[in-house]
């Protein structure tokens, strides 16, 4: 197996290594008001092909939290992906996604746990805009019972 070159794909996501601090805000629920919530995250390389960031933080609602992201594009797939994990609960998300006509936003589509406590699985986006080579954004959006997608987090990121 020969090595796998990077592709312009790959590269994208370079832009994205760094020490990173956050500040979000996160909508608890229809009749709550929502909370703030801070951290930073470290992105690395693993190779020229993958990023892996680590995250620590506080939860909305308050409590520490850790989390990790893993982002690639594969090109057999002409997709990106990766994976999040939270130390907040049991389940491993797995991405796929797209970057927009510019070459600004990134979606990543998941599928997880709904908000009803139910049992029944939700779809969701999270998705990364850069705002310049020291700010993004980053929102977290799940598909409602009526098709609409509706936003329920946002943080901005800024390079240390």
């Amino acid at each position: 197996m020969f090595p796998a070159q990077p592709t312009e794909d790959h590269r994208w996501l370079q832009q994205l290594i760094g020490d990173w601090t956050y500040e979000g805000e996160c909508m608890m629920g229809p009749d709550k008001p929502s909370e703030t919530s801070r951290g930073t995250e470290t992105v690395s390389a693993l190779g020229d092909l993958w990023i892996v960031g680590e995250s620590e933080g506080e939860m909305p609602g308050g409590g520490a939290a850790t989390m990790r992201i893993t982002l690639g594009f594969d090109p057999a797939k002409g997709r990106f992906v990766g994976s999040w994990v939270g130390s907040m609960m049991p389940m491993l998300w797995t991405y796929e996604g797209l970057l927009d006509a510019d070459r600004k936003v990134l979606t990543l589509e998941s599928e997880g746990p709904s908000f009803s406590g139910d049992g029944t699985l939700s779809k969701y986006r999270d998705i990364i805009e850069i705002k310049s080579p020291t700010e993004r954004l980053f929102y977290s959006q799940v598909l409602g019972p009526d098709g609409t997608w509706n936003q329920f987090m946002t943080s901005r990121y800024s390079k240390r």
